[in-house]
């Protein structure tokens, strides 16, 4: 029997309504990396109109898409479909799906505040982990396509090592 190994994270994929628009949040308030600029996908047969109709099935006929790397090297594929909406609540974390990814910035307040200087939301207070003993601190927010992003100050290991929720 073969021994599990912990797979590293190599991208995530985000649906916005605007990709030019998404593109510049990503690279000026988040900075991050621009590694391939917008693009027209086509339903078509070339290697990647076929890998992109295994996924979204016949009829979609095109899509814009760009990808962008965090700090630490993480992917991130920004699509802008066809028709493309923001849903009218887009938080509905009680579904199964992904409903927010987390960024690590010391500032958490003033990365809160370039989000919602360029229009996106913050749902809610800035809060600390372990209030007087630790100063680990989350927030909530919305960028402005409607995608749920965390904020830690600071890394997912040293945020839980000591047992959080005690």
């Amino acid at each position: 029997m073969s021994q599990t190994y912990p797979r590293a994270f190599s991208h995530i994929g985000l649906s916005v309504t605007d990709l030019d628009a998404a593109v510049k949040f990503y690279t000026e308030v988040m900075g991050w990396y621009l590694i391939m600029q917008p693009t027209t996908i086509t339903e078509d047969d070339s290697a990647i109109g076929v890998m992109c109709s295994d996924v979204f099935g016949a009829g979609w006929s095109s899509f814009r898409i760009a990808h962008l790397s965090t700090g630490d090297r993480v992917g991130v594929e920004i699509f802008e479909f066809n028709a493309a909406e923001k849903p009218e609540n887009n938080f509905e974390y009680w579904k199964t799906g992904v409903f927010h990814f987390c960024v690590q910035d010391p500032d958490v307040e003033g990365l809160a505040a370039k989000i919602v200087a360029v229009g996106g939301k913050q749902r809610m207070p800035v809060r600390e982990y372990y209030p007087g003993e630790k100063p680990y601190r989350m927030v909530y927010m919305e960028d402005p396509f409607g995608n749920i992003i965390e904020i830690y100050s600071h890394s997912y290991e040293l945020t839980y090592s000591a047992g959080a929720y005690q």
